[in-house]
């Protein structure tokens, strides 16, 4: 047997522009299509077209094509501070902007809404749904207070947000999957409260971004196809 013909295939490694891509990879890519959108190095017809290959693409290399001639793909991610596990003293005031109550019933909070900087919420053999993924946000800092007995809180949140739990579960669950923004003026968002007989869960919305910043790229869209006429 020819050892050295046998050990070849694994020694060799593919080269790293054949390795297969993530959907993390391609909203990255994504992410960098969009920002040469809202500055003008795309037109609206190329940053179409370019997105419909980076969803079809499945490999490194054939991601990279899209952005090789865009200076933001040949710079290091900048470097950011993890979100802190609690808000800043004093910038959360007590009393809730907004109560959201399920008391044998159920309630949601969705679509295009102003979050508030504390939400409370209560589900008592009910159920809540908070979605934040297309909310307005006029803070930075936004807590959700949530308590609920044989009940489901569900909080869902944008994907480039951070995102803290700081809750706990008696005879319950109490579950926060923590995420970090890119971001550091990224919407910071801490679910706080108890789960007792009963659930609280957040976790990111895949998919979904901070309605704020598309609008923002949509505003300088508009603007430069109404200079253009």
């Amino acid at each position: 047997m020819d050892l050295q013909k046998h050990a070849q295939p694994q020694d060799g490694a593919a080269p790293a522009a054949d390795l297969r891509v993530s959907d993390a990879d391609r909203d990255r890519i994504a992410d960098l299509l969009r920002e040469a959108l809202a500055e003008g190095r795309l037109t609206a017809d190329e940053h179409a077209e370019r997105v419909e290959g980076v969803l079809a693409a499945k490999t490194a290399g054939e991601l990279e094509v899209f952005v090789r001639d865009l200076p933001g793909a040949h710079q290091g991610r900048p470097a950011h501070a993890s979100a802190p596990s609690r808000p800043t003293a004093g910038a959360i005031p007590m009393d809730p902007d907004e109560n959201v109550v399920a008391v044998f019933s159920s309630a949601t909070r969705k679509g295009r809404w102003r979050a508030g900087r504390r939400i409370h919420v209560y589900a008592v053999f009910g159920n809540v749904e908070i979605d934040l993924s297309e909310a307005l946000f006029d803070h930075q800092q936004v807590v959700i207070k949530a308590f609920s007995v044989f009940g489901n809180v569900e909080v869902r949140v944008p994907q480039n947000v951070s995102l803290r739990g700081m809750g706990g579960g008696v005879l319950g669950n109490f579950e926060v999957a923590s995420l970090d923004a890119e971001d550091p003026e990224a919407p910071v968002i801490y679910v706080d409260g108890w789960a007792v007989l009963g659930n609280v869960e957040a976790r990111p919305k895949r998919g979904k971004l901070v309605a704020d910043i598309l609008d923002r790229v949509q505003r300088s869209v508009d603007k430069r196809r109404h200079l253009d006429r």
